[in-house]
Protein backbone atom coordinates (compact mmCIF):
# COMPACT_ATOMS: atom_id res chain seq x y z
CA UNK A 1 0.00 0.00 0.00
CA UNK A 2 1.29 3.45 -0.91
CA UNK A 3 0.64 6.54 1.20
CA UNK A 4 0.70 10.27 0.56
CA UNK A 5 3.36 12.10 2.54
CA UNK A 6 3.50 15.78 3.47
CA UNK A 7 6.77 17.41 2.36
CA UNK A 8 8.70 20.62 2.94
CA UNK A 9 11.08 21.56 0.12
CA UNK A 10 14.28 23.16 1.44
CA UNK A 11 16.12 24.92 -1.38
CA UNK A 12 14.29 26.19 -4.47
CA UNK A 13 17.03 27.85 -6.53
CA UNK A 14 19.63 26.18 -8.74
CA UNK A 15 19.30 22.41 -8.25
CA UNK A 16 16.31 23.14 -6.03
CA UNK A 17 14.49 24.44 -9.08
CA UNK A 18 15.14 21.06 -10.71
CA UNK A 19 13.50 19.37 -7.75
CA UNK A 20 10.51 21.69 -7.99
CA UNK A 21 10.08 21.52 -11.76
CA UNK A 22 11.24 17.99 -12.71
CA UNK A 23 12.01 15.53 -9.91
CA UNK A 24 9.07 15.98 -7.54
CA UNK A 25 6.14 16.53 -9.97
CA UNK A 26 6.00 12.90 -11.28
CA UNK A 27 5.82 11.60 -7.71
CA UNK A 28 3.27 14.26 -6.80
CA UNK A 29 1.21 13.22 -9.84
CA UNK A 30 1.35 9.62 -8.55
CA UNK A 31 -0.44 10.80 -5.42
CA UNK A 32 2.53 10.09 -3.13
CA UNK A 33 3.61 13.60 -2.08
CA UNK A 34 1.72 16.62 -0.78
CA UNK A 35 3.95 19.74 -0.71
CA UNK A 36 3.03 21.85 2.32
CA UNK A 37 5.80 24.48 2.37
CA UNK A 38 9.06 25.59 0.81
CA UNK A 39 12.12 27.39 2.18
CA UNK A 40 14.98 29.33 0.62
CA UNK A 41 17.14 32.14 1.96
CA UNK A 42 16.70 33.92 -1.37
CA UNK A 43 13.07 35.08 -1.60
CA UNK A 44 13.33 35.59 -5.37
CA UNK A 45 13.67 31.84 -6.09
CA UNK A 46 10.67 30.83 -4.00
CA UNK A 47 8.63 31.53 -7.10
CA UNK A 48 9.84 28.13 -8.36
CA UNK A 49 7.93 26.39 -5.58
CA UNK A 50 4.85 28.47 -6.34
CA UNK A 51 4.94 27.76 -10.08
CA UNK A 52 5.84 24.07 -10.01
CA UNK A 53 4.65 22.77 -6.63
CA UNK A 54 1.47 24.85 -6.48
CA UNK A 55 2.31 26.42 -3.14
CA UNK A 56 0.75 29.79 -2.26
CA UNK A 57 3.10 32.66 -1.33
CA UNK A 58 2.21 32.38 2.37
CA UNK A 59 3.62 28.83 2.38
CA UNK A 60 6.99 29.97 1.02
CA UNK A 61 9.50 31.05 3.67
CA UNK A 62 12.98 32.45 4.13
CA UNK A 63 12.99 31.37 7.81
CA UNK A 64 13.40 27.58 8.09
CA UNK A 65 12.37 27.41 11.76
CA UNK A 66 9.14 29.23 11.07
CA UNK A 67 8.39 27.05 8.04
CA UNK A 68 8.83 23.85 10.03
CA UNK A 69 6.99 25.18 13.09
CA UNK A 70 3.94 26.24 11.07
CA UNK A 71 3.73 23.24 8.69
CA UNK A 72 3.73 19.73 10.14
CA UNK A 73 5.23 17.35 7.59
CA UNK A 74 6.41 13.76 7.23
CA UNK A 75 9.68 14.53 5.48
CA UNK A 76 11.77 17.31 4.03
CA UNK A 77 14.21 17.62 1.17
CA UNK A 78 17.70 19.11 1.57
CA UNK A 79 18.75 20.87 -1.63
CA UNK A 80 21.19 23.50 -0.36
CA UNK A 81 25.03 23.73 -0.53
CA UNK A 82 26.72 20.86 1.34
CA UNK A 83 28.08 23.13 4.10
CA UNK A 84 24.48 23.79 5.23
CA UNK A 85 23.15 20.22 5.13
CA UNK A 86 23.68 19.49 8.81
CA UNK A 87 21.79 22.56 10.01
CA UNK A 88 18.77 21.55 7.92
CA UNK A 89 18.98 17.96 9.18
CA UNK A 90 19.01 19.26 12.77
CA UNK A 91 15.82 21.23 12.20
CA UNK A 92 14.14 18.29 10.48
CA UNK A 93 14.98 15.86 13.29
CA UNK A 94 13.83 18.37 15.88
CA UNK A 95 10.47 18.34 14.07
CA UNK A 96 10.30 14.52 13.88
CA UNK A 97 10.77 14.33 10.10
CA UNK A 98 12.40 11.91 7.71
CA UNK A 99 14.88 13.39 5.20
CA UNK A 100 15.93 13.02 1.58
CA UNK A 101 19.03 15.00 0.68
CA UNK A 102 21.15 15.92 -2.28
CA UNK A 103 24.68 14.53 -2.23
CA UNK A 104 27.08 14.63 -0.49
CA UNK A 105 25.80 14.01 3.03
CA UNK A 106 27.90 16.98 4.18
CA UNK A 107 30.99 18.92 3.14
CA UNK A 108 33.27 17.02 5.54
CA UNK A 109 33.60 13.37 6.54
CA UNK A 110 33.14 14.34 10.19
CA UNK A 111 29.90 16.16 9.38
CA UNK A 112 28.66 13.24 7.29
CA UNK A 113 29.34 10.72 10.07
CA UNK A 114 27.72 13.04 12.59
CA UNK A 115 24.57 13.37 10.46
CA UNK A 116 24.28 9.60 9.99
CA UNK A 117 24.63 9.09 13.74
CA UNK A 118 22.02 11.74 14.54
CA UNK A 119 19.54 10.19 12.11
CA UNK A 120 20.11 6.72 13.58
CA UNK A 121 19.65 7.92 17.16
CA UNK A 122 16.45 9.70 16.16
CA UNK A 123 15.09 6.54 14.55
CA UNK A 124 14.44 8.35 11.28
CA UNK A 125 15.01 7.53 7.63
CA UNK A 126 17.40 9.55 5.48
CA UNK A 127 18.17 8.96 1.82
CA UNK A 128 20.85 10.59 -0.34
CA UNK A 129 20.19 11.12 -4.04
CA UNK A 130 23.19 9.68 -5.88
CA UNK A 131 21.36 10.47 -9.10
CA UNK A 132 24.04 9.53 -11.63
CA UNK A 133 24.33 5.94 -10.39
CA UNK A 134 20.60 5.58 -11.09
CA UNK A 135 20.67 6.99 -14.60
CA UNK A 136 19.56 4.82 -17.53
CA UNK A 137 23.01 4.13 -18.97
CA UNK A 138 24.76 3.39 -15.66
CA UNK A 139 21.91 1.13 -14.54
CA UNK A 140 22.14 -0.80 -17.81
CA UNK A 141 25.91 -1.21 -17.43
CA UNK A 142 25.45 -2.44 -13.87
CA UNK A 143 22.88 -4.99 -15.08
CA UNK A 144 25.33 -6.29 -17.67
CA UNK A 145 28.11 -6.70 -15.13
CA UNK A 146 25.78 -8.30 -12.55
CA UNK A 147 24.49 -10.80 -15.13
CA UNK A 148 27.75 -12.75 -14.96
CA UNK A 149 28.07 -12.86 -18.74
CA UNK A 150 31.23 -10.75 -18.69
CA UNK A 151 32.84 -12.89 -15.99
CA UNK A 152 35.11 -11.53 -13.27
CA UNK A 153 35.84 -7.80 -13.44
CA UNK A 154 39.57 -7.07 -13.63
CA UNK A 155 39.57 -3.26 -13.68
CA UNK A 156 37.35 -0.24 -14.42
CA UNK A 157 38.23 3.05 -16.09
CA UNK A 158 36.13 6.21 -15.74
CA UNK A 159 36.64 9.53 -17.52
CA UNK A 160 34.77 12.76 -16.70
CA UNK A 161 36.19 15.81 -18.48
CA UNK A 162 34.74 19.29 -18.89
CA UNK A 163 35.81 22.65 -20.29
CA UNK A 164 34.33 24.78 -17.49
CA UNK A 165 37.34 26.76 -16.36
CA UNK A 166 35.88 30.27 -15.95
CA UNK A 167 34.15 31.57 -12.83
CA UNK A 168 30.47 30.72 -12.97
CA UNK A 169 30.85 28.13 -15.73
CA UNK A 170 29.99 25.32 -13.30
CA UNK A 171 26.64 26.75 -12.22
CA UNK A 172 26.49 28.01 -8.64
CA UNK A 173 29.39 30.23 -7.63
CA UNK A 174 30.09 28.26 -4.43
CA UNK A 175 31.61 25.50 -6.58
CA UNK A 176 34.33 27.93 -7.67
CA UNK A 177 35.16 29.15 -4.14
CA UNK A 178 34.93 25.93 -2.09
CA UNK A 179 37.82 23.60 -1.29
CA UNK A 180 38.33 20.45 -3.41
CA UNK A 181 35.39 21.21 -5.68
CA UNK A 182 35.87 18.34 -8.16
CA UNK A 183 35.88 15.66 -5.47
CA UNK A 184 33.04 17.01 -3.34
CA UNK A 185 30.73 18.23 -6.09
CA UNK A 186 31.61 15.96 -9.01
CA UNK A 187 33.65 12.88 -8.19
CA UNK A 188 31.27 12.03 -5.36
CA UNK A 189 29.06 10.63 -8.14
CA UNK A 190 31.75 8.95 -10.20
CA UNK A 191 33.65 7.16 -7.45
CA UNK A 192 30.27 6.03 -6.11
CA UNK A 193 29.40 4.56 -9.53
CA UNK A 194 32.78 2.84 -9.82
CA UNK A 195 32.32 1.22 -6.41
CA UNK A 196 28.81 0.14 -7.36
CA UNK A 197 30.03 -1.42 -10.61
CA UNK A 198 32.86 -3.16 -8.74
CA UNK A 199 30.22 -4.46 -6.30
CA UNK A 200 32.66 -4.16 -3.41
CA UNK A 201 33.87 -1.80 -0.71
CA UNK A 202 37.01 0.15 -1.54
CA UNK A 203 40.11 -1.02 0.30
CA UNK A 204 42.81 1.46 -0.77
CA UNK A 205 42.67 4.79 -2.60
CA UNK A 206 45.47 6.99 -3.95
CA UNK A 207 44.71 10.39 -5.48
CA UNK A 208 46.18 13.61 -6.77
CA UNK A 209 44.05 16.76 -7.07
CA UNK A 210 45.18 20.15 -8.29
CA UNK A 211 44.11 23.39 -9.93
CA UNK A 212 45.83 24.71 -13.09
CA UNK A 213 46.67 28.41 -13.21
CA UNK A 214 43.94 28.90 -15.84
CA UNK A 215 41.20 27.34 -13.74
CA UNK A 216 39.10 29.89 -11.86
CA UNK A 217 38.53 27.64 -8.85
CA UNK A 218 39.86 27.71 -5.32
CA UNK A 219 41.40 24.23 -5.16
CA UNK A 220 41.10 20.82 -6.73
CA UNK A 221 39.35 21.30 -10.05
CA UNK A 222 41.31 18.40 -11.60
CA UNK A 223 42.04 14.92 -10.24
CA UNK A 224 43.38 11.41 -10.87
CA UNK A 225 42.35 8.56 -8.55
CA UNK A 226 43.49 4.93 -8.28
CA UNK A 227 41.33 2.48 -6.31
CA UNK A 228 41.67 -1.13 -5.17
CA UNK A 229 38.56 -2.93 -3.92
CA UNK A 230 38.18 -5.69 -1.36
CA UNK A 231 37.21 -8.19 -4.08
CA UNK A 232 40.40 -7.47 -6.04
CA UNK A 233 38.89 -5.17 -8.68
CA UNK A 234 40.99 -2.13 -9.54
CA UNK A 235 39.94 1.22 -10.99
CA UNK A 236 41.33 4.46 -12.38
CA UNK A 237 39.43 7.75 -12.53
CA UNK A 238 40.21 10.89 -14.53
CA UNK A 239 38.23 13.96 -13.52
CA UNK A 240 38.61 17.45 -14.97
CA UNK A 241 36.67 20.71 -14.89
CA UNK A 242 39.23 23.01 -16.54
CA UNK A 243 40.26 21.24 -19.76
CA UNK A 244 40.31 23.02 -23.12
CA UNK A 245 37.46 20.80 -24.33
CA UNK A 246 34.92 18.65 -22.53
CA UNK A 247 34.66 15.19 -24.05
CA UNK A 248 32.78 13.38 -21.27
CA UNK A 249 30.82 15.85 -19.17
CA UNK A 250 27.77 15.39 -16.97
CA UNK A 251 25.68 12.37 -18.02
CA UNK A 252 28.10 11.73 -20.91
CA UNK A 253 30.83 9.97 -18.92
CA UNK A 254 33.12 7.27 -20.27
CA UNK A 255 33.35 3.92 -18.45
CA UNK A 256 35.29 0.85 -19.53
CA UNK A 257 35.02 -2.44 -17.64
CA UNK A 258 37.74 -4.92 -18.53
CA UNK A 259 36.40 -8.36 -17.62
CA UNK A 260 37.34 -12.00 -18.01
CA UNK A 261 35.06 -12.69 -20.98
CA UNK A 262 34.25 -9.24 -22.35
CA UNK A 263 35.20 -5.61 -22.51
CA UNK A 264 32.22 -3.33 -21.88
CA UNK A 265 32.43 0.32 -22.92
CA UNK A 266 29.99 3.12 -22.15
CA UNK A 267 30.71 6.42 -23.89
CA UNK A 268 28.27 9.33 -24.04
CA UNK A 269 25.35 7.06 -23.07
CA UNK A 270 26.08 4.36 -25.66
CA UNK A 271 27.12 0.91 -24.40
CA UNK A 272 28.87 -1.73 -26.48
CA UNK A 273 30.37 -5.12 -25.72
CA UNK A 274 33.48 -6.75 -27.12
CA UNK A 275 33.61 -10.52 -26.41
CA UNK A 276 37.00 -12.16 -25.96
CA UNK A 277 38.55 -13.05 -29.32
CA UNK A 278 42.13 -14.37 -29.21
CA UNK A 279 44.72 -12.33 -31.12
CA UNK A 280 42.10 -9.91 -32.49
CA UNK A 281 42.24 -6.13 -31.99
CA UNK A 282 39.09 -4.03 -31.64
CA UNK A 283 38.12 -0.40 -32.07
CA UNK A 284 35.58 1.53 -30.05
CA UNK A 285 32.41 2.01 -32.03
CA UNK A 286 32.65 -1.40 -33.68
CA UNK A 287 31.31 -3.53 -30.84
CA UNK A 288 27.88 -5.07 -30.26
CA UNK A 289 25.55 -2.33 -29.01
CA UNK A 290 23.71 -3.00 -25.75
CA UNK A 291 20.13 -1.71 -25.65
CA UNK A 292 19.48 0.61 -22.74
CA UNK A 293 16.90 -0.45 -20.17
CA UNK A 294 13.50 1.25 -20.23
CA UNK A 295 11.37 2.39 -17.28
CA UNK A 296 9.25 5.43 -16.40
CA UNK A 297 11.60 7.10 -13.89
CA UNK A 298 15.35 7.61 -13.70
CA UNK A 299 17.82 9.53 -11.53
CA UNK A 300 16.25 11.71 -8.83
CA UNK A 301 12.69 10.91 -9.86
CA UNK A 302 13.43 7.21 -9.32
CA UNK A 303 15.34 7.80 -6.08
CA UNK A 304 12.49 9.86 -4.63
CA UNK A 305 10.14 6.96 -5.47
CA UNK A 306 12.55 4.55 -3.74
CA UNK A 307 12.58 6.79 -0.67
CA UNK A 308 8.77 6.82 -0.60
CA UNK A 309 8.69 3.02 -0.94
CA UNK A 310 11.03 2.84 2.06
CA UNK A 311 8.69 5.12 4.02
CA UNK A 312 5.82 2.80 3.05
CA UNK A 313 7.61 -0.02 4.87
CA UNK A 314 9.72 -1.41 2.02
CA UNK A 315 13.44 -2.17 2.26
CA UNK A 316 15.87 0.73 2.81
CA UNK A 317 16.81 2.51 -0.39
CA UNK A 318 20.29 1.61 -1.63
CA UNK A 319 21.57 5.10 -0.95
CA UNK A 320 20.35 5.35 2.63
CA UNK A 321 22.56 7.61 4.73
CA UNK A 322 24.38 4.76 6.51
CA UNK A 323 25.25 3.00 3.25
CA UNK A 324 26.15 6.30 1.62
CA UNK A 325 28.93 6.87 4.14
CA UNK A 326 30.96 4.58 1.86
CA UNK A 327 30.58 7.09 -0.96
CA UNK A 328 31.54 10.04 1.24
CA UNK A 329 34.50 8.12 2.65
CA UNK A 330 35.84 7.61 -0.89
CA UNK A 331 35.85 11.34 -1.53
CA UNK A 332 37.46 12.44 1.70
CA UNK A 333 39.96 9.59 1.66
CA UNK A 334 40.93 10.72 -1.86
CA UNK A 335 41.35 14.29 -0.61
CA UNK A 336 43.44 13.03 2.33
CA UNK A 337 45.60 11.04 -0.06
CA UNK A 338 46.13 14.07 -2.28
CA UNK A 339 47.16 16.20 0.70
CA UNK A 340 49.55 13.62 2.18
CA UNK A 341 50.84 12.03 -1.02
CA UNK A 342 50.13 8.61 0.48
CA UNK A 343 47.49 5.93 -0.23
CA UNK A 344 44.65 5.72 2.30
CA UNK A 345 42.96 2.60 3.68
CA UNK A 346 39.35 3.67 3.17
CA UNK A 347 37.57 1.44 5.68
CA UNK A 348 40.03 2.33 8.46
CA UNK A 349 39.66 6.01 7.55
CA UNK A 350 35.87 5.78 7.88
CA UNK A 351 36.01 3.69 11.04
CA UNK A 352 38.26 6.24 12.75
CA UNK A 353 35.81 9.03 11.94
CA UNK A 354 32.92 6.99 13.32
CA UNK A 355 34.82 6.16 16.52
CA UNK A 356 35.69 9.83 17.00
CA UNK A 357 32.02 10.77 16.61
CA UNK A 358 31.00 8.14 19.17
CA UNK A 359 33.54 9.51 21.67
CA UNK A 360 32.42 13.09 21.06
CA UNK A 361 28.76 12.14 21.55
CA UNK A 362 29.54 10.20 24.73
CA UNK A 363 31.12 13.28 26.31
Amino acid sequence: MTNKYRMIQVGTGGQGNGWCSRFLPPNIADGRIEPVAAVDVNPDVLVNAQQHLGLPPEKCYTDIERAFDENPADFCTVVVPPAFHESVVDVALAHDMHIISEKPIADTLEGSVRIAAKVKRAGKKMGVTMSHRFDQDKTTLRRELRSGRAGTIDYIICRFTCGLRNFGDWGAHFRHTMEETLMIEGSVHHLDIIADLADSKCDTIYAQTWNPTWGEYNTGSQGHVMMTFENGTRAFYEGAKTNASGFNGWSQEYFRAECENETLIMDCRRIERFPYQPKLSSREGQGEEVQLMEQSKWRNEWLIAQFLDWMDGGPPMETNVEANLQSVALIFAAIESSHTGQPVKVQEFLRQAQEEEERAHAT
